[in-house]
């Protein structure tokens, strides 16, 4: 269908709209629970140096070297990689939508994610990511992560596109903010159905209404 308004372009967060959070707290206890790892010790280091491995300035294995294996392990690196990847699942149903959007109306699909190198390569590969997506900013990629206003200046420039031909699917509500704050058309997503119904609102209404992820 031809889209005969001035919305051209789809920006998308990875974690939590079409993927689960890979690598988040829960998933990290888990880790840290079948690899009987000190907990607290682990996340006090993971929050030391998470910022820059997803700016793409901390290589994985020396994220693994700063939170994992600064002491001697049974387990070995690939089997703890192994295990962080297995974390990540896909959301069926939003991954269905946006191939529906942009097969629909044409829409130019870009992905603004915070994901550290290595566990962006694997989900885009395991998913199929890029059978949809146009291009990634990803925070590994570009150097920058949201909250960061020009994080979304970037985006903007890369996409060539206006802020007010974008639609932007995000979970968390502060980057909502300050892309609204950049006058981009921004949903918060919590579930597929309000989602639907809130990018229908905005003119995007030929799609086809599925099961929530």
């Amino acid at each position: 269908m031809k889209n005969d308004h001035s919305i051209t372009t789809l920006f998308v967060d990875v974690g939590g709209v079409l993927l689960n959070d890979g690598w988040d707290h829960l998933a990290r206890k888990r880790a840290a629970k079948h690899f009987e790892i000190k907990w607290t010790e682990m996340e006090m280091r993971h929050s030391l140096t998470f910022e820059l491995h997803e700016q793409g300035r901390l290589t994985f294995e020396n994220y693994l070297d700063l939170v994992v294996f600064y002491e001697k392990r049974t387990f070995t690196r690939t089997q703890f990689r192994n295990f962080m990847c297995d974390q990540s699942q896909p959301f069926p149903s939003m991954i269905g939508l946006v191939k529906e959007i942009k097969k629909n109306y044409g829409l130019k699909v870009v992905v603004v994610s915070n994901e550290s190198r290595d566990l962006n390569a694997y989900r885009i590969k395991e998913f199929k990511l890029g059978d949809f997506v146009d291009f990634f900013v990803s925070s590994c990629f570009v150097g920058l992560r949201k909250p960061d206003v020009e994080f979304f200046r970037l985006a903007l420039d890369l996409s060539q596109a206006r802020p007010e031909q974008v639609i932007y699917l995000e979970n968390t509500p502060m980057f909502i903010g300050i892309a609204k704050g950049l006058g981009i058309h921004s949903i918060l997503h919590v579930d597929y159905e309000s989602t639907y119904t809130a990018l229908a609102s905005l003119g995007l209404k030929d799609v086809k209404e599925g099961e929530g992820a």
